[in-house]
């Protein structure tokens, strides 16, 4: 049965409903936060990574932020920064940060539905995959660099493949 076909039958459905469903649908932890917001954990092959998803009505994106803690020495920051843009080259849908004041290395993306566009269950099913996916591939140059003492272009060497598996 196709996501969409999965308790979703009404066309006029809010997008963070959507992912209340679809967080049901793989039997991953989540809490709703709010109306227009969602928490929830989802367990990769490196760690699980906590994702958020939040619906502004203002610009009617679906904003999604995937996370997880880093703790990086203070010595290895800037190089950690470098290691990031490498990532972001190859990355075409949504982009890497860090977030030195909460420790945490993030993924993030925005779905944009301006004109009153419906996001779907596969769309939204297709961006937190590729969060998980991202983090999970890049998660091990991350290590590689940080505690391997490698400098980042040859951390990014055991990026180059895409990671197995499956969120």
């Amino acid at each position: 049965m196709a996501l969409s076909e999965h308790h979703l039958q009404d066309d006029d459905i809010h997008p963070i409903d959507i992912v209340e469903n679809l967080a049901s649908y793989h039997d991953w932890d989540f809490d709703r936060i709010a109306d227009d917001q969602i928490a929830m954990a989802v367990e990769g092959q490196w760690r699980t990574y906590s994702l958020t998803l939040a619906w502004s009505d203002y610009d009617e994106t679906l904003r999604m932020v995937c996370s997880f803690e880093m703790e990086p020495p203070e010595a290895k920051v800037q190089k950690l920064y470098e290691l990031i843009n490498l990532m972001n080259d190859q990355c075409w849908a949504g982009a890497f940060s860090y977030w030195p004041e909460h420790k945490l290395m993030l993924y993030r993306y925005g779905l944009v539905l301006s004109g009153g566009q419906m996001a779907t269950p596969e769309q939204v099913d297709a961006i937190v995959q590729a969060a998980v996916s991202n983090c999970e591939r890049y998660y091990p140059a991350i290590q590689l660099m940080v505690w391997g003492e490698r400098p980042a272009a040859e951390a990014m060497q055991v990026a180059i493949a895409e990671a197995y598996g499956r969120a």
